[in-house]
């Protein structure tokens, strides 16, 4: 019996859930958005539409993969696609009312430009999906800044406006979010190697320590324009990077598990996020 008629496999297709998954994505969206609605000083109802709007954009790239996948890549029908197709009309549902809420309060010019960013991106993850081409360092790079973007949306919502602010704010968050992804691909490919007993490729921690080495000037030059905590936020982060990617070298260090690897990440996110928002306040 194929998985397509097995009724058991179909039964845990039936009751799957495409919820956000990856949690250093769902951190890398949510915690500019957060920083933003601090820095703003106030509360606008819109906010949450806001925030709505964002997690409800990056719940539905995973059903979307399912979809394509399904039309570009299989050649017989699978189960998870109904249920996928469900899941993404669902969210798009959810998209289209807060675009209503959204558009009561936003200027149309910047209702345009958020929401052809997002479809552009979202096409763009989707199809770097279906080609398994999405640990593609440009891709990385372009993802994190694409994430890290809901802090402008965040800070039109909340000021009606975008301050100066949010631009140096989207700016270090995209930058330190790009270095953690590069970081933490270095490690899984260190950690793939170090079973096979191989040595682990060159590209993913070179493009690591590049970034890692970014942040650092960028964290020098804020120092020379005498922003102490914003050079300090970049200049942390740059150093918990570089003790991870040290610390790759370490056989003992690459099986710790990645749940612990995981944590520590956040806490530097959640430390550098801090900074900055001492820094731009």
């Amino acid at each position: 019996m194929t998985p397509a008629t097995d009724p058991t496999s179909a039964g845990k297709h039936a009751s799957a859930m495409f919820l956000p998954r990856e949690h250093g994505a769902t951190a890398m969206l949510l915690t500019p958005m957060i920083c933003a609605s601090i820095l703003a000083r106030e509360w606008r109802w819109i906010e949450l539409a806001t925030l709505v709007a964002a997690v409800a954009a990056l719940a539905a790239k995973d059903p979307a993969v399912v979809l394509a996948r399904q039309k570009f890549v299989w050649k017989q029908q699978r189960p998870e696609t109904a249920v996928a197709a469900k899941w993404f009309a669902g969210w798009l549902l959810v998209l289209a009312i807060c675009g209503v809420f959204l558009g009561l309060t936003w200027p149309p010019v910047a209702i345009a430009a958020m929401g052809a960013g997002a479809a552009v991106f979202s096409i763009l993850a989707v199809w770097m999906n279906v080609r398994n081409r999405q640990r593609s360092t440009l891709f990385q790079i372009v993802s994190a800044a694409a994430l890290t973007s809901g802090s402008v949306a965040m800070a039109l919502s909340a000021t009606g406006r975008i301050p100066e602010w949010c631009w140096w704010l989207w700016g270090a968050t995209a930058a330190q979010a790009a270095a953690g992804i590069l970081v933490v691909h270095a490690r899984l490919d260190a950690r793939i190697a170090s079973r096979m007993n191989k040595a682990a490729p060159a590209g993913s921690r070179r493009s690591a320590l590049v970034a890692v080495a970014a942040l650092a000037v960028v964290g020098v030059a804020a120092a020379v324009m005498r922003n102490g905590w914003i050079s300090a936020a970049l200049l942390v982060a740059a150093a918990g990077y570089a003790y991870d990617l040290r610390g790759q070298l370490d056989a003992e260090e690459l099986r710790v598990p990645l749940k612990a690897v995981g944590q520590r990440a956040l806490a530097l996110s959640s430390l550098f996020a801090v900074l900055v928002i001492a820094g731009l306040w």
